[in-house]
C-alpha cells in the first residue's frame, strides 16, 4: 500500500510551496536568459535592484502592486466560492469609467478626499454591475463562469473604445481619452512616506490608493473568515451539496460573491486613473485582472499572500524595465516570458511539488499523516 499523504502545516502550504514554486520559475527563466547570451546574476542583481534599490524604485514596485492587490482579491474572493472569474480585466476597465464620471462631475466642486469617496463607490458599483449578468447566467442558466467572464472582458474594451472616441472626448481633443481632471479628483502622492525614511524620491505614481488597498485585504479577510456570509461562500466552494443541504441558496451566494469580486477588480482603477493619469483613456489597465490570477494563485487567496504575491509582480515588472533599459539582448518580451514563467509555476503548476512533500511530512511527522502504531489488541 502506498505511504498516505501528510496534512501540511499552514507554514508549508501557504509559504514553503509558493516559494519552491518561485525559486523553480526563476531557474527556468535563468536558463532562458543564460541561453540570449546574458548573465542570469546580473539579471537578478538588475532585477532587484531596480524594485527595491532607490525610493523611486520602491515606490514604483508599490504602485503596480496596488493594483494587483485589488485584481487579486477579486479573483480570491470568486474562487473561495468556487468560481473563476477570469473577467478582472473588463471589470477593472468599466470600474475606471466610474472613477471617470465621478471625478468629471465633482473634480471642480470637492475637495479630493470628497471626489474619492464617489470615485470608490462608482468604479464598485460599475465593476459589481458587469459581474452581474456572468453571475446570474450561472446561477440560473448554468453558464460556465469562465467562458461569460471572458467574453465580458471583449465587450468591456469594446464599450470603452466607443466612449472615449464618442461621448466621453472633448470637442477639441483627438485623443481618446476624457478632459484631464482638476485638482480635486488629483489624489496624494505617498513619495513623503519613503522619504521620511531617508529614502530619495522623485515623482512617481504611488498614491493613497496603496492603503485602500490594504483596507480593502483586511476587510476580505474579515468578510471570507469572519462573517456568517464568509462562511456560505466558503461553504458552497467547498461542497454545492453541503451548501444546499444547510438551506444555502446557491443562486443567491453565487451572485453576491460575484458583485463583491466584480467590486475589487473594478476599484483597481482608482489607481492608474485618479491616482496617476489623472484622465481615463485607453487600456490604462494593462493585463492587471489577468496578473490577478497569478497573484490570487500564488497566494493561495489569502490576503495574506495575496499582498507579498503582489508586490513580488510589482517587481517584476518594475525591476524588469531596468532589465531591458541595461540589458539590450533583454527585451520587454523576455520581460514578459520571465513573468509567464512565473504565472506557469504558481498557478498551472502549483501542486507540481506538493505530493513530494507531503510524502515527505508523512515520514518525518507519522503522527500528522494518520500512520501512528496501532494500539495492541486492534485489528
Amino acid at each position: 500500500m502506498s505511504t498516505p499523504y501528510a496534512k501540511l502545516p499552514a507554514w508549508a502550504d501557504y509559504g514553503l510551496i509558493p516559494l519552491i514554486n518561485l525559486v523553480v520559475a526563476f531557474l527556468v527563466a535563468g536558463l532562458v536568459v543564460l541561453l540570449v547570451g546574458e548573465s542570469p546574476i546580473r539579471a537578478a542583481g538588475l532585477l532587484i535592484d531596480g524594485a527595491f534599490g532607490s525610493g523611486s524604485g520602491i515606490a514604483y514596485t508599490l504602485y503596480y502592486a496596488t493594483s494587483f492587490i485589488f485584481t487579486g482579491l477579486a479573483v480570491a474572493v470568486a474562487f473561495h466560492c468556487g468560481l473563476f472569474n477570469i473577467g478582472g480585466e473588463g471589470q477593472a476597465y468599466v470600474g475606471g469609467l466610474g472613477v471617470a464620471l465621478a471625478c468629471l462631475a465633482f473634480d471642480g466642486i470637492f475637495p479630493w478626499y470628497l471626489t474619492f469617496l464617489f470615485a470608490i463607490l462608482g468604479s464598485a458599483a460599475i465593476g459589481a454591475a458587469w459581474a452581474f449578468l456572468p453571475a446570474y447566467f450561472q446561477a440560473k442558466r448554468g453558464s460556465h463562469i469562465v467562458i461569460t467572464t471572458i467574453m465580458f472582458n471583449f465587450i468591456a474594451a469594446s464599450l470603452m473604445v466607443y466612449l472615449l472616441v464618442g461621448p466621453l472626448k472633448p470637442p477639441t481633443s483627438m485623443a481618446p481619452q476624457t478632459r484631464t481632471f482638476l485638482d480635486g479628483a488629483h489624489l496624494p502622492k505617498l513619495g513623503w512616506v519613503l522619504e521620511a525614511m531617508g529614502m530619495t524620491v522623485r515623482a512617481t505614481p504611488l498614491n493613497i490608493t496603496f492603503i485602500l488597498a490594504l483596507v480593502a485585504s483586511v476587510a476580505v479577510w474579515v468578510l471570507i473568515w469572519r462573517t456568517r456570509l464568509g462562511y456560505e461562500i466558503r461553504t458552497q466552494g467547498f461542497s454545492p451539496r453541503a451548501a444546499r443541504y444547510a438551506g444555502i441558496g446557491e443562486a443567491r451566494i453565487i451572485v453576491i460573491t460575484m458583485l463583491i469580486s466584480g467590486a475589487l477588480a473594478g476599484m483597481m482603477a482608482l489607481n492608474p486613473v485618479m491616482g496617476d493619469q489623472h484622465r481615463l483613456q485607453l487600456d490604462f489597465v494593462t493585463g492587471a485582472g489577468f496578473v490577478g490570477i497569478a497573484v490570487a494563485l500564488m497566494g493561495r487567496s489569502h490576503p495574506a499572500g495575496i499582498v507579498p504575491a503582489a508586490i513580488l509582480f510589482g517587481m517584476l515588472y518594475q525591476g524588469g524595465a531596468e532589465i531591458a533599459f541595461e540589458m539590450p539582448h533583454i527585451s520587454r518580451d523576455m520581460i514578459v516570458i520571465i513573468q509567464g514563467l512565473v504565472i506557469l509555476f504558481a498557478g498551472a503548476l502549483e501542486h507540481m511539488f506538493r505530493p513530494a512533500i507531503q510524502a515527505a511530512f508523512a515520514s518525518i511527522s507519522p503522527r500528522r499523516a494518520g500512520l501512528e502504531p496501532a494500539k495492541s489488541g486492534s485489528v
